[in-house]
């Protein structure tokens, strides 16, 4: 039976969606919306997720309205190639996944309507201004909440009893890798655990960046979402690190913890839905997640040899054998 993982006193945004509203019947063309990404992780599950909930609020693919995808693979530098093309076409709105791709569409225009989705901090990158006065033509979903990353350095300790070392992975080229720093170490410092961290970005070759943390000490390794991939998950099995993260368990992460995937497409679409309809950003107040999804990989688990204790499988949402 599937769980929904609530943390308390994560989230203060107030709920986000509405009613169902149908577009304006009196549209005579469908909007077009401008999907960004930077492609690590693979952001199918992400622009499938959101078309679906566009559609049921009543925005259909190629009728009320037409999306363009671009995804930069994993590369920041097409990322903001992929941005101006979409200024170039004109969007009537552009939805970002991830900090770099939100970056980069604020760099790209300054009046085209930006969506964030699944954005670390906002406001300590400097996307907006507050959540509640975002100012400028950014709003959308936060995917972090104060003290998320905490709990899941949380879940390391349960997980590992005996563990000192934690390493950290950061993508060098997302924003947000500064704020979640200060968070895991707020969170390791609770736990008693050290942190070694290291920046790296989504191009690099893994094998030698894990095999050195692992010949330090590293007993796991939290890695920021934006540089989760097949190489560096299977360069940390090798090395026998288990892994966590926000997202990436379908992927070989071993645990993860992050916003629900359906509040977080449900809630963007409902702001595309608004700005569509007229409404500007900067008076759309930018939501927290409410609830969270927390994943185990059983497969993982058992190529480490890791026993899962029966009260962490219990909470899981979602096992992954």
């Amino acid at each position: 039976m599937k769980r929904r993982f609530f943390l308390s006193g994560l989230g203060a945004g107030a709920a986000f969606w509405t009613a169902r509203s149908a577009p304006a019947a009196a549209n005579t063309r469908p909007a077009t919306v401008g999907f960004l990404a930077l492609g690590r992780p693979d952001p199918e599950p992400w622009f499938s997720g959101v078309e679906a909930a566009l559609e049921e609020f009543g925005y259909r693919q190629g009728s009320t309205v037409r999306i363009e995808r671009r995804s930069g693979g994993g590369d920041h530098e097409r990322l903001r190639d992929m941005a101006l093309d979409l200024v170039r076409l004109k969007v009537d709105a552009i939805v970002a996944f991830q900090t770099p791709a939100a970056s980069a569409a604020r760099d790209a225009t300054p009046t085209i309507p930006v969506i964030i989705s699944r954005v670390g901090d906002p406001v300590g990158t400097g996307l907006v201004a507050s959540l509640s006065r975002p100012g400028g033509n950014l709003t959308g979903m936060s995917a972090a909440s104060p003290g998320l990353a905490g709990k899941l350095v949380d879940i390391v300790r349960e997980l590992l009893p005996e563990a000192r070392r934690l390493a950290v992975l950061l993508n060098g080229a997302d924003p947000y890798s500064k704020p979640l720093r200060e968070h895991i170490e707020s969170g390791a410092a609770r736990n008693r655990l050290e942190v070694v961290a290291r920046l790296a970005r989504p191009e690099d070759d893994f094998e030698p960046v894990v095999r050195s943390l692992r010949d330090g000490g590293a007993e796991a390794l939290f890695i920021q979402p934006t540089l989760v991939g097949k190489g560096l998950l299977d360069a940390a099995l090798r090395h026998r690190l288990p892994t966590f993260s926000n997202s990436g368990a379908a992927l070989g992460v071993l645990v993860t913890l992050g916003p629900s995937r359906s509040e977080q497409d449900r809630g963007t679409a409902e702001y595309v839905g608004k700005v569509l309809r007229g409404r500007q950003p900067a008076d759309l107040p930018v939501a927290q997640p409410t609830a969270f999804d927390f994943t185990v990989n059983n497969a993982t688990a058992q190529a480490l040899g890791l026993d899962i204790p029966p009260h962490l499988l219990a909470r899981a949402d979602q096992l992954i054998d």
